[in-house]
């Protein structure tokens, strides 16, 4: 099975389970965490999502032999048929997507890493934009999301050099969230990933689709679909129990409707 799924206390936990070629990419992982992601989409009872991989890496990105095969797929298909839905996945279902990046996340696999909602990883992690190394331009969302995160200049500088960044720096150049000690990294996900899922689930898929608007809006359209947005969360039950916790001066019990 390539891609694992479980589901925890309200939260799918997905690991990619190629661990012997460090969880690199073929087809039929690519296919399998697109159905997996539909999923979880579509199943109420999850709220919040975990993509992790099995063994010392997160995600070496493209597995170079199917790649290079002549009876494989062709690079246009890999990228098209593999990879662009998987990005579109993450960035529409809405619901918080967590990447704990546990190993080295490589290629493609780094950047299905950063197009997800929050991004935790080991202080032994690394992040790699590998593609110069082979001839290859970033995909998977890289050149859309790794400039935004951390700046033009810097991420021109790592796409044409390939250098190696590791969690500590990652963190501190703001392309992720946290940078957690190895020893605590696991039970700290499980916490972290937990408490998102209880928390206000329409709400904060609002929050999501009003950040990818923001990347393409002006400040007027933006202000609009603010007020629209905020319209729509204003009707949900979580509102009201927000409100009624906050009044009653206890802590909300939200079910993400």
């Amino acid at each position: 099975m390539e891609i694992e799924k479980t589901i925890k206390k309200g939260v799918c936990f997905l690991l990619l389970n190629r661990p012997n070629v460090f969880n690199s990419f073929n087809k039929k992982m690519a296919l399998a965490l697109q159905q997996r992601l539909d999923e979880c989409e579509k199943d109420d009872a999850v709220r919040a999502i975990v993509i992790q991989g099995k063994g010392k890496a997160f995600c070496a990105g493209q597995d170079l032999v199917e790649a290079t095969d002549p009876n494989g797929p062709d690079m246009n298909s890999i990228v098209r048929e593999h990879y662009n839905p998987i990005i579109k996945k993450i960035r529409t279902i809405e619901k918080p997507i967590i990447a704990a990046v546990n190993g080295v996340a490589a290629g493609a696999g780094a950047n299905i890493a950063l197009a997800c909602d929050i991004v935790i990883a080991k202080k032994s992690a690394s992040f790699i934009q590998a593609f110069s190394k082979i001839g290859l331009i970033p995909d998977s969302g890289g050149t859309f999301f790794l400039p935004r995160l951390i700046g033009a200049q810097k991420a021109s500088a790592l796409m044409i050099t390939g250098d190696k960044v590791f969690a500590e720096e990652a963190e501190k150049i703001n392309m992720i969230y946290k940078a957690i000690d190895d020893s605590d990294f696991e039970g700290y996900i499980e916490q972290f990933a937990e408490k998102i899922s209880c928390m206000p689930t329409k709400g904060i898929g609002l929050t999501k689709r009003a950040l990818n608007e923001s990347l393409t809006n002006n400040l007027i359209e933006q202000l609009n679909l603010e007020e629209k947005l905020q319209t729509e969360a204003g009707e949900t039950e979580d509102f009201k129990e927000g409100v009624n916790a906050f009044k009653e001066k206890r802590q909300a019990n939200f079910k993400g409707k």
